[in-house]
C-alpha cells in the first residue's frame, strides 16, 4: 500500500514546511519580529522588568514551542498582557522572585491540563467548539484589540495628538498599497515595509526619540534573574494563587489562536500534533521565562495577522524570528532602535493585522454556511460578540477574567445547552 502524501496547502505562498531562500527568509523573519516587538517589550516595561529578558525568553520559548509541537504549528510566543495587574502588585511587594514563581506555576497549570488531554483525548473539542462558537470567538480576538490599535494611533500619553493619527493613517495606507501592488519578494513583506515607511514618516513628524539609541551599548547582557544564582527562591503562595488561575484565561485565548491557525492553514492542530502538545509547548515557554527573569508568555495575534496577510506560513520563518529575538536581546542598539518605533506606526499596522484576524472569524461562519435565521445561532453569536468585544470581564477578588475568556466559556455553554431549534420555531 502506497504511503499517503503529506498534505500541502497550495493556496499559500509558503506552506508550513516550505523553506524560503535565505534573503527572503531574513526579511520575512524580521517582519514577524517587528510585529510582536512592541507588545512583547511593553509588558515588562509596565511591570518594571528588563525588556531584554522578555525578548530573550520569547525567542527561546518560541523555539521550544516549535520543537514540542513537532514543527507543525506556525505560532510565536510573546509576553502575555493578562498577568500585568497581578505582576505590578507583586513587584511592589515581594519583587521578581514572586513573579517568577507565579510564572512557573502558570506553566505547570498548562502542563497538567496537557496531561489531562493526553489521558482523556481531545474529541470533546469538536463538540464544544463548532463553527457557530469558533467564528464569533475568532472575530472577538481581532476586534477586542481594536481599541488598543486606536489608542496607539491617536494618544500621545494621555492626550490626543493629530500627528500620531496622521502617522498611523499614512502607515496603514502605505501598507495597503504595498500589499496590493507589489510583486515578487516585496509582496511578501508588506508589514515590514509599512513599519519602515511609517518610521521614516514618524521621524519627519518629529515624534521619534533617538536618545535611547545613542545611549545604548552595542552589546548589553540582559539582566537575567535566575533562581539560586541571582536570588534565593522562597515559597510565595500569594503569587501562585494569584497567577495560576489566570492560566485558564490565557489557555482559552491560546485555543482561540489555534482555531484561527486551523482556518488559515487548512489543518486541524487539535488533532495533529494535538491539543496536548500545543498546551505543553505554551506551558514550557512560560516555565523557561520564569527561570530567566521574564513574564509569562502566550501565542500572539499580531503574528497570526502577519501569516494571514502574507500567506507565508513557513515554520522556518517563525523560527527565524525567534532566533533574531534572542540575538537582538543582546544587541543594545538594535533593541533600542526597535523600541524607538513610535506607537502610531504600530497602531497603523495593527488596524490591518487585527482586522484580518476578525475577518478570518467571519470566513469561518460563511464557509460553514451558518444559518442566522436560526434563533439558536443568533443568540450564541450575539452574546459572544458583544461580551467579548465590549470586554465584559469577570472580577473575583484579585482574579480578572477578560471579556474574551467570559465570551468563550459562555459560547461553549450556550452551544451545549440550547436546543437545536427554539420552541416557537417548530
Amino acid at each position: 500500500m502506497a504511503k499517503q502524501k503529506p498534505f500541502h496547502n497550495d493556496d499559500v505562498v509558503l506552506d508550513i514546511h516550505d523553506r524560503p531562500k535565505f534573503g527572503s527568509w531574513l526579511g520575512l523573519s524580521i517582519q514577524h519580529l517587528f510585529s510582536m516587538f512592541g507588545s512583547t517589550v511593553l509588558v515588562p516595561i509596565l511591570v518594571g522588568l528588563n525588556p531584554g529578558i522578555a525578548l530573550f525568553s520569547s525567542g527561546v520559548g518560541t523555539l521550544m514551542y516549535i520543537l514540542i509541537t513537532r514543527h507543525k504549528i506556525p505560532a510565536y510566543m510573546g509576553s502575555s498582557f493578562s498577568f500585568i495587574v497581578v505582576m505590578q502588585s507583586l513587584m511592589k511587594t515581594a519583587g521578581y522572585p514572586a513573579i517568577a514563581q507565579g510564572t512557573i506555576a502558570v506553566g505547570c497549570v498548562y502542563l497538567l491540563v496537557s496531561l489531562l488531554v493526553t489521558l482523556i483525548g481531545s474529541d470533546w473539542i469538536d463538540k464544544a467548539l463548532p463553527p457557530i462558537v469558533v467564528g464569533p470567538i475568532v472575530m472577538v480576538i481581532g476586534l477586542s484589540l481594536a481599541s488598543t490599535a486606536a489608542k496607539d494611533a491617536t494618544m500621545n500619553g494621555n492626550n490626543y495628538d493629530l500627528r500620531f493619527f496622521a502617522v498611523a493613517m499614512l502607515t496603514m495606507i502605505l501598507t495597503v498599497i504595498f500589499n496590493m501592488y507589489l510583486r515578487g519578494f516585496m509582496s511578501l513583506v508588506p508589514i515590514l515595509l509599512g513599519i519602515v515607511s511609517g518610521y521614516v514618516i514618524a521621524v519627519l513628524f518629529g515624534i521619534v526619540d533617538f536618545t535611547p539609541v545613542m545611549q545604548a551599548k552595542w552589546f548589553a547582557l540582559p539582566n537575567f534573574q535566575i533562581p539560586f544564582i541571582n536570588y534565593h527562591p522562597g515559597i510565595y503562595w500569594g503569587a501562585i494563587f494569584s497567577m495560576a488561575p489566570i492560566a485558564f484565561v490565557t489557555m482559552s485565548e491560546h485555543m482561540g489562536h489555534i482555531m484561527v491557525l486551523n482556518k488559515l492553514t487548512k489543518r486541524n492542530f487539535f488533532k495533529d500534533p494535538g491539543l496536548s502538545h500545543t498546551l505543553a509547548g505554551d506551558g514550557t515557554a512560560s516555565i523557561i521565562a520564569g527561570l530567566v527573569g521574564g513574564p509569562p508568555v502566550t501565542s500572539y495575534g499580531e503574528n497570526i495577522g502577519v501569516l494571514a496577510i502574507t500567506r507565508v506560513h513557513s515554520i522556518y520563518v517563525l523560527g527565524g524570528a525567534a532566533f533574531f529575538a534572542i540575538v537582538f536581546s543582546f544587541v543594545g542598539k538594535l533593541s533600542a532602535l526597535i523600541q524607538s518605533i513610535p506607537s502610531p506606526v504600530i497602531g497603523g499596522v495593527s488596524f490591518l493585522l487585527f482586522g484580518v484576524i476578525a475577518s478570518s472569524g467571519m470566513r469561518i461562519l460563511i464557509d460553514n454556511k451558518i444559518d442566522f435565521n436560526s434563533k439558536r445561532n443568533l443568540m450564541i453569536a450575539s452574546a459572544v460578540l458583544v461580551i467579548g468585544i465590549g470586554n465584559a470581564y469577570l472580577q473575583i477578588g484579585n482574579f480578572q477574567f477578560s471579556g474574551l475568556a467570559v465570551a468563550t466559556v459562555l459560547g461553549i455553554i450556550m452551544n451545549l445547552v440550547l436546543p437545536k431549534t427554539a420552541v416557537n420555531e417548530k
